[in-house]
C-alpha cells in the first residue's frame, strides 16, 4: 500500500476581477449608470462562462500544481504575498473548490488558517472544543478523553467557560492550535497563524508538530514567512510563485530559492546609496579571491571622510539566510584603529582562511567609532560560499588602511 496521504494532481484557481462599478462623480453620471445597469448586468451574465475570452478579466490565483506528501511527512509551502500559499491551503481544507484538477487525500484534516478559525465567538472555549471535535468527525467520548490535554496546553485554562468574544487574538490562536493538533487528525494544515503567539507558545507548537509527525505518523501541512521556524520544523519545501510551483525540494534548497528571487541582484562592485546626510560612510566594495571553505579573500572597501582626520572601528560579519549571526571580523578586538584623512580612504580587509561551510550567507558592514555608528549596512550582499576546507591554523583576518588611494579605483566606481 502507497503511503502518499495527499496527492495533488493538476490543480488550478481562477477568480473574475475587475467586475466592481465605478463610482459616479456627478448626479448626472449616476443617473446614466442606473439607466445603463440592466444591460450591463445582462452582459456580465453572459460572460459568465467566458473565462477563456476575458483572460483580461481572471486572476489565476493556483496554476497546473501537482505533487505529492507522504505519510509523516512536514512540508513547508514557502512563497511571496499573493502566490497562491493560502488559496492552496483553502482548497485542501474543503473550504473553497477548486477550478480544475484532482486532489486525494485519505483521512481526515484539521485546518488552522487564521485567528480563530471555526470558533463561534458566543460559544465559550470549552463549547467551542466540543463544536470543532464536532465537526472534525470526533465522538463526545473521545473530545471527553483529550479535553484536559487540550486545556491545558492552550494556558487559557482561566478563562475555558468564557466566551471567546473576550479573547485576545493570542488566546485565540492557541486554543486554536490545541484543538487542531490534540484531536487526531491525519492531516494538520497551518498558515501563518503562530506568528501572533508569543515565542514561549510558538516553541510548544514547533514541539507539538514535531512529535506529531514523527512520533504520532501525521502529516503537516505549514505556511510561513519565518524561515527560521520552517527550517527547525520541515523536511521539504515547495516554493509558489504567481500561482505556480517554482521549486520542490528539501526545505534547505527551497528556501534558498525562495532568497534568490526576492533579493535584487546588485554588484559587488556598485556603488552603495543613500549616503546623504553622513559624515563617513562606505562609498563602494571591491574583492578579489573566491568566497570557498578555508579559501582567501581581500575585500577593498572605499571610505568617504567629511571631517578632519578621524579615528574608526571597522567590522565585517556574515549571517545565515534567516539572519543568524554565523561570522564576525571586528578591528577593535584586533587592536586596529584606522586614522582617516579627510576625503577618500581605503581600508583592506583580508580573510586569510575563510571558516564558514558552504551555503548562501549575507554580508553586513559596520563603521563606527567608540559606540557611534557612522556608517551601517545589514545584508548588504548575498553571497555564496563554496564546499572546501582548512588546511591549517594561523592568522584569519587582517585589517590595513591606506589613505593614498589609487584614483583609477574611485573613477571606476564613481562611473
Amino acid at each position: 500500500m502507497s503511503d502518499t496521504i495527499i496527492k495533488v494532481e493538476n490543480l488550478s484557481k481562477r477568480y473574475r476581477i475587475g467586475l466592481q462599478e465605478k463610482r459616479a462623480d456627478t448626479f448626472a453620471q449616476q443617473l446614466w449608470n442606473n439607466l445603463k445597469a440592466p444591460v450591463e448586468n445582462f452582459r456580465r451574465i453572459q460572460s459568465l462562462g467566458k473565462f477563456e475570452a476575458e483572460e483580461e478579466s481572471v486572476h489565476w490565483a493556483l496554476k497546473d500544481v501537482s505533487f505529492e506528501v507522504k505519510q509523516g511527512e512536514v512540508l513547508g509551502i514557502i512563497g511571496k504575498n499573493g502566490a497562491g500559499k493560502s488559496t492552496l491551503l483553502k482548497i485542501l481544507s474543503k473550504i473553497t473548490e477548486p477550478t480544475s484538477g484532482r486532489i486525494e487525500m485519505h483521512g481526515r484534516v484539521a485546518a488552522l488558517l487564521e485567528v480563530g478559525t471555526g470558533f463561534h465567538p458566543e460559544l465559550t472555549g470549552r463549547e467551542n472544543i466540543y463544536m470543532n471535535g464536532t465537526i472534525l468527525g470526533m465522538t463526545k467520548k473521545e473530545i471527553d478523553r483529550k479535553l484536559d490535554e487540550i486545556i491545558d496546553f492552550s494556558g487559557v485554562e482561566k478563562y475555558i467557560d468564557t466566551p471567546v468574544k473576550y479573547y485576545s487574538s493570542g488566546m485565540r490562536v492557541r486554543l486554536g492550535f490545541s484543538v487542531a493538533a490534540h484531536l487526531e487528525p491525519e492531516i494538520l494544515i497551518i498558515d501563518e497563524v503562530l506568528a501572533v503567539g508569543d515565542y514561549e507558545f510558538q516553541q510548544k507548537c514547533l514541539g507539538k508538530m514535531e512529535d506529531v509527525s514523527q512520533k504520532e505518523g501525521r502529516t503537516v501541512l505549514f505556511v510561513s514567512h519565518n524561515m527560521a521556524m520552517m527550517k527547525n520544523l520541515c523536511k521539504s519545501g515547495l516554493l509558489l510563485e504567481k500561482g505556480y510551483i517554482e521549486f520542490q525540494g528539501n526545505i534547505n534548497e527551497t528556501i534558498d530559492n525562495y532568497i534568490r528571487e526576492i533579493e535584487s541582484e546588485k554588484k559587488f562592485n556598485e556603488l552603495i546609496t543613500s549616503q546623504e546626510g553622513k559624515e563617513i560612510y562606505i562609498e563602494f566594495v571591491n574583492f578579489s579571491g573566491e568566497f570557498i571553505t578555508g579559501g582567501k579573500i581581500d575585500l577593498l572597501f572605499g571610505v568617504f571622510n567629511k571631517l578632519k582626520g578621524k579615528n574608526v572601528e571597522f567590522s565585517v560579519s556574515f549571517s545565515t539566510l534567516d539572519g543568524t549571526p554565523a561570522l564576525q571580523y571586528y578591528s577593535g578586538h584586533m587592536g586596529e584603529i584606522f586614522k582617516l584623512s579627510k576625503g577618500k580612504n581605503q581600508i583592506k580587509v583580508r580573510i586569510e582562511k575563510l571558516p564558514l561551510v558552504n551555503g548562501i550567507y549575507y554580508i553586513n558592514l559596520w563603521l563606527g567609532s567608540k559606540g557611534m555608528s557612522y556608517d551601517f549596512h545589514r545584508k548588504y550582499k548575498r553571497i555564496e560560499v563554496k564546499a572546501g576546507r582548512i588546511i591549517d591554523n594561523g592568522p584569519i583576518c587582517t585589517f590595513n588602511n591606506y589613505p593614498v588611494i589609487n584614483p583609477a579605483i574611485w573613477e571606476k566606481n564613481d562611473g
